[in-house]
């Protein structure tokens, strides 16, 4: 039978950053194998794909290589000259597609693994440690082409280069495409049939444990919803509603927004019951590192600030187009 001309359902993510903290602007897509079509009873119906091989990925990236150089060049990014010289290139091009990673359908741990990994910031604060007040260490997550385990920076040039990762304003690094974006009409059909989720509590919390005897009741719940509990947990890695003396479960009793009854409870048990003072603005960073307290006494007696930051050599636009 013809295969249907339904869209996927691709989840790309936008990653500017390298692990070094450089910039290198790729792509980490999860797409469903398969494609959906409109079914009278079910609503869709799931098509699986078939001989996802080496061919097939060459093909694909053969594809989105041709139609970027073309959409660079409509862009004034490149000429058409240099666009069929690229295309004529070894090794892809200078493109690249690895389709190795497969999760299977009711693997929803290694899906979250991946979706974790192709959510993750441009750095990770575990992996910095400070050397001095002038020197910063950063640890890579694997070796560099250069064999380097590590790189030093000074907080300025740590700054630098996380400014260089910022996104551009008002642009999502997530999108939903194909059957799961949002004005798709198969969208509401296509998530329906996603199992329910199931949120994770921790094992050796003696209440879970009671009720984990009891049947399940049913709920009838959105399965992209997960109780405001769970979701703190997954963040902090902490059971919000576990008593942290006794190690028992806490129910909630009511929720007080009367500003009376809030503060009567928070002197109660010993907590400010005002808001604390906002602090005075302060003043930019010392721009030059090596200066010293002479070179800062002799700037403040010509005229300027000596602390402010040095005009620009050249004019930079920081407007992206994508």
């Amino acid at each position: 039978m013809p295969v249907p001309r339904h869209p996927p359902g691709p989840w790309p993510s936008i990653h500017r950053f390298g692990s070094a903290l450089h910039e290198h602007t790729h792509f980490h897509v999860v797409v469903i194998d398969g494609v959906f079509e409109p079914a009278p009873e079910q609503g869709v119906r799931f098509i699986a794909a078939e001989a996802i091989d080496a061919d097939a990925v060459r093909v694909v990236q053969t594809q989105i290589r041709r139609r970027i150089l073309r959409a660079f060049v409509r862009r004034g990014r490149i000429d058409a000259q240099t666009r069929k010289e690229m295309e004529a290139w070894d090794h892809g091009g200078g493109f690249s597609l690895d389709a190795s990673v497969r999760i299977e359908a009711d693997d929803r741990k290694g899906l979250e693994r991946l979706l974790r990994y192709c959510a993750r910031p441009p750095f990770a604060a575990d992996r910095l440690e400070e050397l001095d007040p002038q020197r910063l260490i950063y640890r890579l997550p694997k070796p560099g082409p250069d064999g380097r385990t590590q790189i030093i920076l000074s907080p300025l040039e740590l700054i630098s280069r996380i400014a260089a990762l910022v996104p551009p304003p008002r642009q999502h690094r997530h999108r939903n495409s194909g059957v799961l974006a949002p004005n798709s009409p198969l969208r509401p059909a296509v998530t329906a049939l996603a199992p329910e989720a199931v949120a994770p509590v921790p094992a050796s919390h003696r209440a879970v444990k009671a009720a984990a005897e009891d049947p399940p009741e049913t709920i009838r719940r959105s399965p992209a919803r997960y109780l405001w509990v769970m979701l703190l947990a997954r963040i902090y890695e902490a059971f919000p509603l576990t008593c942290p003396r006794c190690g028992a479960e806490m129910r909630i009793i009511a929720f007080i927004t009367e500003a009376v009854d809030v503060r009567a409870i928070l002197e109660h048990i010993g907590e400010p019951a005002t808001p604390p003072r906002t602090a005075q603005a302060r003043g930019p960073p010392e721009w030059y590192e090596d200066a010293t307290e002479h070179a800062i006494v002799a700037e403040a007696g010509s005229s300027g600030d000596p602390y402010a930051q040095p005009a620009p050599e050249y004019e930079h636009d920081q407007r992206v187009s994508w």
